[in-house]
């Protein structure tokens, strides 16, 4: 589960209603009767056992909220309502070792209402959790970076930075085996591949059994697919599967991506507007060869290279950009490819592989714009490694000035661009994504949230928008389109580009899509993997979701861990060890977390600015502060007992975490933060600086403030504290060991990008927040004589009733909604350095009159007062100290140390996973459900059998029977094969991806059939057709082939637009010289003459008029279909 997904009201309602906000919880005491509380060294194991006895696991939730006014008061002594005093009491004032605490009026409101969460999301379909959400820090090296699917063996296909990943549906709901990494222990089976340099682009073969990957290495890599069965006993015990084929397809660049044509060749692209295609010949012939001879393979391919940029050159210029080529799409309705960069489409002619057209965003043609051909790699890298000779020189010399030049116009064409456009806005407004609806119109989406549509020769049809976050993702199928954004939403739309649904998918940008198995799969920016019913939104979806929330104690798990946080203002001053072992190591030896804050660590207008120029150019930290990292970290023995987790620096302002090394297993994805609060809001001397820390799939926010100081800038102080939890966005801490290349955020997609409805600012969405620091919150009404004499007899009770903080909270005015633990210890300001006891009170001139400055407060998930620890309400927390360590005395400061006890519900997803998988065996409405989204319409092929004598066009028609369901069809060609003179056929040999042989022309391969209507095919060949062999990217042989005797099987796949599941007709094509001799047969099948259709774009008209005094048949003969997938998309039917 990622933090936060669970967000929703308690009620389970259909995700397209409004959520009320006066929900509550459902009593916890008997939903948790059965769970078992771990420590963060237990195993992870439901017990039978009940809880053990404490108060705060028997809280039970409030019917409606309370007045926030009601709980500003101190349990045990002040001045609150005695039933609520004694409720608090019972259930956490001082029972256990648990302290009362104080609670400021106004939260429950706004944006400081506590995040609403529930077992089930009511806001969206319920997902199945492949991968679950893993730690940051456990995929360094290996964050999946994309997605496809193969529908034939429903395999669902990764690849990472580090390799390969596959997962079987049909093993989807299946545990693992011990041994695995951390970060996959909660995933479903997979296998994965050896290492390999991280992957960019994958394409799925479906017909040679391989899936093709572009590495940054430049290479390309085929893996077998039935290697790649994903194991059932675990994958630390499953061996690594190996690539099938591999050649460099790029020496110095990264092959950026991929595609299968129409016509079975896999082109691919890269920087500098380099695309290269690879003829399906001399793959196939590679792939062929024994294993004595698979040395040779990768040289085979590696040379029988098309450059298509210089193909396409008329001269020496180009109308190619040379950006980029990020996206590359194949267009199987006209046999057509896509290349695109960020602001420009390139489209092509998948048979003849002519550049047909290259256009900008807003749809204007750019084939003026023309640029000198890019020099094959081969041949530059020639250049370099020899060392040139006088004569050589001005060759190197031409060289260099073309390479100037090329650079020149490109500099050139940016300022073109800004002068017609007048601004850089076209920059915000790149291409983010592409895919192809089942009607064949082409869906590009930008960074600014606009999608543009276009027909398949590249005119733009419309552009809309739905969301302000940049678009990462498309995917279709049917009469439907999937967008996935960087906000981690998810839209549903149909293909006229209405909105039908939206959600939340992910708490991170949704990068990749694939659709398969009745599921959209989508993954996450931080590599979890989750699967949407394609029905989605249907009542499918709130079938599921009741059936999951009434299992809800199946698969919850209950953990209880104990947190320290300090809090020093140190003054410019260093410690010594005995001082911090005072504060920290004495109280570490049982908490699993430690989080220190410290102020003025350095202060000055040197540092400053030294402080403020290092943010400006995204580093932080001092020398100073490093001291403080390192000594602290020899205090807790880090390496030993503790491991750092994060910090953040702010000029004088520092945090910085420590887990116990039980619990660090549990303990993540930290990301920083800091907001500066000084002159003009820009200065670090105040302010506040912060770490997010997930912690058994809960984010939990420590914040270290220093606000405005003097008595009577309370209103300052407000102000800052409003500005940190408002404005506080975070972000991965410099030097994270976080992967510097994997997938980054846009974050000039909008302020409200990683917010969710109201603007709510990122610390409302915690599950707990800390603020902790030097408040600087003073006594008021009292003078500095009065104050050392309440110090003196500890009459603490009433120093509190004029310490400003505690007023201001009680009237809602700053830290709203917080709660803060009885302080029974003097004020911790401000005292004589090195002076011992309570006498080292300044006594000097100014006199400052003693305070509580030194703070620790939090909110938790409970959103009333007494609440128990579940799904609705994951973390409730409880203070056990909290604490000043008067006997440091190395700064005007006390330190103040507060200990938490925080019990933390999650979810076990693999548990859940299974539980899902049951319910989908076993409900009865949910298997009724699937049945009819399997629905797949009645469809008549005209023939089954069509024999070509001469170059006139053949039409298929295609019939809809069904009245009210569109029909989805898809044409691919099983193989060709040779009939011999004896009348014998040669073995069918299928093409890549089910391609078509380059004779033999069918458009459309792919479309939508409305209701009772029928669809036209045309089918056309060519008697011969010219074979080419590149080596290096040049033309090296060309010859003519004969078509005559060639036969090939075409399949058309009919789909449903709901469901993946096919019901696949097949038809013989045969290509044969008519006899005229031979008689014609007494009863001949009915044949059909059909009119030549239009020229298809790039053949000459007379080359299908000729020959017109023979007729090609369509000849009707009984058949069965070709098959049709079992309907085991979401379960085993």
């Amino acid at each position: 589960m990622e933090p936060g997904d669970e967000a929703g009201q308690r009620k389970r309602v259909s995700y397209g209603e409004p959520v009320p906000r006066d929900t509550e919880a459902a009593p916890a005491c008997t939903r948790h009767a059965a769970l078992r509380v771990h420590g963060f060294g237990d195993d992870l194991t439901a017990s039978s056992s009940a809880l053990r006895h404490d108060p705060m696991r028997h809280r039970h939730s409030e019917p409606t909220h309370a007045p926030a006014a009601s709980f500003a008061a101190w349990v045990g002594g002040g001045s609150a309502s005695g039933t609520l005093e004694r409720a608090m009491l019972e259930y956490g004032g001082g029972a256990g070792g648990v302290l009362p605490e104080f609670v400021g009026a106004g939260g429950g409101e706004g944006i400081f209402r506590v995040p609403l969460r529930a077992a089930m999301h009511p806001g969206r379909p319920p997902p199945l959790e492949v991968r679950p959400h893993p730690l940051r820090e456990t995929q360094v090296g290996s964050f999946l970076r994309t997605l496809a699917y193969d529908p034939r063996r429903r395999q669902l296909w990764a690849g990472a930075e580090s390799g390969v990943r596959v997962w079987g549906l049909d093993e989807v709901f299946d545990g693992w085996a011990a041994g695995l990494r951390r970060g996959d222990e909660e995933s479903a089976p997979f296998r994965e591949s050896v290492p390999v340099p991280s992957v960019l682009c994958v394409a799925v073969d479906g017909a040679s059994r391989l899936v093709w990957t572009g590495h940054k290495d430049g290479m390309i890599r085929s893996w077998r697919m039935d290697h790649a069965t994903a194991a059932g006993d675990g994958g630390g015990n499953a061996s690594m599967f190996k690539e099938a084929l591999a050649w460099q397809a790029y020496s110095r660049t990264p092959v950026l991506s991929i595609v299968v044509t129409s016509y079975g060749e896999i082109w691919s692209g890269s920087e500098g507007g380099i695309i290269k295609a690879w003829p399906w010949d001399s793959i196939a012939k590679s792939l062929s060869l024994t294993q004595e001879e698979n040395h040779m393979a990768p040289l085979l391919v590696e040379r029988a290279y098309v450059d298509l940029r210089n193909h396409a050159a008329v001269g020496n210029m180009c109308s190619l950009p040379s950006a980029d080529v990020k996206h590359m799409l194949a267009d199987h309705h006209r046999a057509k490819v896509w290349s695109l960069t960020s602001m420009t489409f390139s489209l092509w002619d998948a048979r003849t592989r002519e550049l047909l057209k290259v256009f900008g965003m807003d749809g204007q043609v750019e084939s003026a714009r023309l640029e000198t051909p890019v020099m094959p790699e081969e041949f530059i890298e020639e250049e370099i490694k020899v060392k040139p000779t006088k004569k050589d020189k001005p060759q190197g010399s031409f060289t260099f000035f073309q390479k100037s030049r090329n650079v020149l116009i490109g500099a050139a064409d940016a300022v073109r661009r800004v002068a017609t456009k007048g601004t850089l806005v076209e920059d915000n407004r790149r291409t983010e994504a592409v895919a192809q609806a089942m009607d064949g119109t082409i869906w590009s989406g930008c960074t600014n949230g606009s999608i543009i549509m276009w027909d398949g020769n590249g005119n733009k049809l419309q552009e809309i928008q739905h969301h302000i976050s940049a678009v990462q993702c498309i995917e279709t199928f049917g009469k439907r389109v999937w967008v996935g954004y960087a906000s981690g939403t998810i839209q549903v739309m149909d293909i006229e580009g209405n909105l039908l649904a939206g959600w939340t998918g992910h708490s991170c940008p949704v990068i990749k899509m694939a659709i398969g198995g009745s599921y959209i799969f989508t993954l996450a920016h931080h590599g979890g993997i989750r699967g949407w019913p394609l029905t989605s939104p249907s009542p499918l979806d709130d079938i599921l979701r009741t059936e999951l929330a009434n299992r809800e104690l199946s698969y919850t798990r209950l953990e209880n861990i104990k947190i320290l946080v300090g809090t020093w203002n140190v003054a410019q001053e260093k410690a010594s060890f005995e001082s911090l072992w005072s504060w920290l190591g004495s109280t570490s030896s049982d908490v699993g977390l430690v989080v220190v804050g410290l102020q003025e660590v350095e202060m000055g207008a040197g540092a400053l600015a030294m402080a403020a120029a290092k943010e400006s150019v995204g580093l932080e930290g001092s020398t100073n502060g490093q001291w403080w990292i390192d000594n602290i970290g020899k205090t807790l023995e880090e390496g030993i007992s503790f491991h750092r987790v994060g910090s953040r620096q702010l000029a004088g302002l520092l945090i910085a975490a420590w887990a116990r090394n039980d619990l660090k297993p549990h303990v993540g994805d930290v990301d920083a933060a800091a907001v500066p609060c000084g002159f003009g809001r820009a200065i670090g001397n105040k302010g506040g600086v912060g770490l997010r820390i997930r912690v058994h799939d809960r984010r939990i926010c420590f914040v270290n403030n220093h606000f405005a100081a003097h008595l009577e800038n309370v209103s300052r102080r407000n102000a800052d504290f409003d500005h940190v939890y408002r404005t506080m966005t975070f972000n991965k801490p410099h030097g994270s060991t976080a992967s510097t290349t994997s997938v980054q955020l846009h974050k000039a997609v909008g302020a409200s990008e990683n917010q969710t409805d109201e603007d709510r600012p990122e610390l409302a969405e915690a599950d707990m927040v800390v603020f902790l620091g030097d408040f600087n919150y003073r006594l008021n009404g009292i003078t500095y004589d009065e104050a050392r004499d309440m110090v003196s007899q500890r009459s603490f009770d009433w120093l509190r009733e004029r310490d400003q903080l505690r007023v201001e909270m009680k009237a809602g005015n700053v830290f709203q909604g917080m709660r803060e633990g009885a302080i029974r210890f003097p004020p911790t300001y401000k005292f004589q350095r090195h002076q011992p006891g309570l006498s080292g009170y300044d006594s000097g001139e100014k006199k400052r009159i003693p305070a509580w400055c030194d703070r620790i407060l939090y909110r938790d998930s409970r959103s009333v007062a007494i609440a128990g620890c579940s799904l609705e309400c994951p973390v409730v927390a409880a203070i056990t100290s909290y604490e000043a360590c008067m006997d440091v005395t190395e700064s005007d400061h006390k330190p103040v140390r507060c200990t938490f006890s925080v019990d933390i519900a999650r979810v076990d997803e693999l548990t859940r996973r299974q539980v899902y998988g049951k319910i989908i065996e076993s409900n009865k409405k949910v298997r009724c459900l699937l049945q009819e989204s399997h629905f797949v319409p009645d469809t008549i092929i005209s023939t089954n059998n069509i024999i070509l004598e001469n170059p006139e066009d053949v039409v298929l028609r295609i019939t809809n029977n069904c009245e009210t369901s569109k029909a989805a069809f898809e044409i691919l060609c099983e193989g060709q094969s040779t009939r011999k003179q004896d009348g014998t056929k040669s073995e069918i040999l299928p093409r890549a991806s089910f391609g078509f042989p380059l004779w033999l022309e069918v458009e459309p391969s792919a479309g939508l059939i409305e209701p009772g209507e029928t669809m036209e095919v045309t089918v056309h060949h060519e008697d011969s057709f010219t074979q080419e062999e590149f080596v290096d990217g040049v033309l090296q042989n060309c010859w003519c082939e004969d078509t005559r005797d060639m036969e090939v099987v075409i399949l058309v796949s009919v789909t449903s637009s709901s469901s993946t599941e096919t019901i696949t007709h097949r038809i013989n094509v045969r290509h044969c010289c008519p006899a005229p001799s031979a008689p014609l047969p007494i009863n001949p099948p009915p044949s059909i003459t059909d009119t030549p259709s239009d020229t298809v774009s790039g053949e000459a008209p007379n080359k299908r008029s000729s020959k017109t005094n023979q007729s090609n048949h369509l000849q009707r003969s009984d058949f069965a279909p070709f098959g049709s997938s079992e309907v085991h998309d979401l379960c085993g039917m």
